[in-house]
């Protein structure tokens, strides 16, 4: 039976991975390796907590020794890394968090694979799972390839393009065998409410007010959580070593566009007039350096790897709405104690 390391298998994209891998392979023994912070949340795999092939470890990545422990004593074959500091606004207020997390905690994990592993790496994988936010911006105009050169704008960025970096150093000077990939803004269901499409969805409901930075003329690509989770399948099992994919969901929306359509599917779900969730957005200061746009050509993927989107965002939103609306008391448990003081601190002020 083969054996995998899943780091932030307990987080948002985290837990749709450790679930699909799960489910798929039941020759595998998934191992969830999560700190467990204010978005590692184990209620969102309660589906499969018992499961014979999954188990749960609490850790912390930026802990070196317990990594090296951690390997000495379930001898992975292979780690699918996803944990990671990833809200911008933290990694604003506190940058270092995000250097340890994404840089130290990568290379902990490189090393103790690069030890243990010994040198054997036809039969042991590194995956990397990073952002296209390390690209920096675009204008209107032109997307992101795996050849778009660096150009981090952002503490959060900077981070996972330095982790990004080691990767590959690690592959080009010890002959690693690693893959990396690069999405585009996730939605779905788990997600922790400080990002713009839970966040918007949870205080439509509660009829509060739903901040939107600057005009809301930022644009995204946003791509489905379980379309995102088939991607990193596809790309485990085939890539060849030393490849980068981008991973997009051919999905570009302004930020103000994004919510109208979600106050108007809200207005629809919940009975009300049209046009009385668009009354609770309100404008808030822009963030510090918030890059314009961000647009995945995902075409590599598609050519070499067959994979795709499988569904529309307008379908994979409303997908998203009515899990949370289904899902009011994860959501509530979520969105209470610190998070609601995270929430006072970012917002109240602006």
């Amino acid at each position: 039976m083969k054996k995998f390391i899943i780091t932030g298998g307990a987080g948002f994209i985290g837990s749709h991975v450790v679930r699909r891998f799960v489910k798929n392979y039941p020759d595998y023994q998934i191992i969830n390796l999560d700190k467990l912070t204010y978005a590692g949340n184990l209620a969102n795999l309660k589906d499969i907590e018992n499961a014979p092939n999954y188990k749960f470890i609490k850790g912390d990545i930026v802990d070196a020794v317990f990594i090296d422990e951690l390997f000495a004593t379930e001898q992975p074959d292979a780690v699918i890394h996803l944990a990671a500091e990833s809200h911008v606004d933290r990694s604003i207020v506190s940058p270092l968090d995000f250097v340890m997390t994404n840089i130290v905690g990568t290379v902990n994990l490189l090393n103790a694979a690069r030890y243990h592993w010994k040198g054997e790496y036809d039969s042991h994988r590194f995956y990397h799972v990073s952002t296209d936010e390390v690209y920096g911006t675009l204008g209107e105009h032109g997307m992101f390839t795996e050849e778009t050169a660096y150009d981090p704008h952002s503490p959060y960025s900077a981070s996972k393009a330095g982790s990004d970096h080691f990767v590959r150093a690690y592959q080009d000077t010890y002959g690693m065998n690693t893959v990396i990939s690069n999405c585009s803004n996730n939605y779905g269901s788990y997600h922790f409410p400080e990002k713009l499409i839970p966040l918007a969805i949870h205080n439509i409901t509660q009829n509060k007010p739903v901040p939107v930075y600057g005009k809301g003329e930022n644009v995204r690509d946003w791509l489905w959580v379980e379309d995102h989770a088939r991607a990193i399948d596809v790309i485990f099992h085939s890539a060849a070593p030393g490849t980068t994919y981008n991973i997009g969901g051919h999905n570009e929306w302004k930020n103000i566009d994004l919510i109208n359509l979600l106050c108007s599917i809200l207005d629809k779900k919940l009975g009300r007039a049209e046009g009385e969730s668009a009354k609770l957005i309100t404008y808030v200061t822009d963030r510090a350096g918030h890059d314009l746009r961000y647009a995945i050509d995902a075409a590599r993927l598609k050519n070499e790897l067959g994979w795709t989107p499988s569904i529309t965002f307008e379908e994979g939103l409303e997908k998203t709405v009515d899990w949370y609306l289904a899902n009011e008391e994860w959501l509530n448990d979520v969105t209470s104690g610190h998070y609601q003081q995270y929430y006072e601190d970012q917002y109240s002020n602006r």
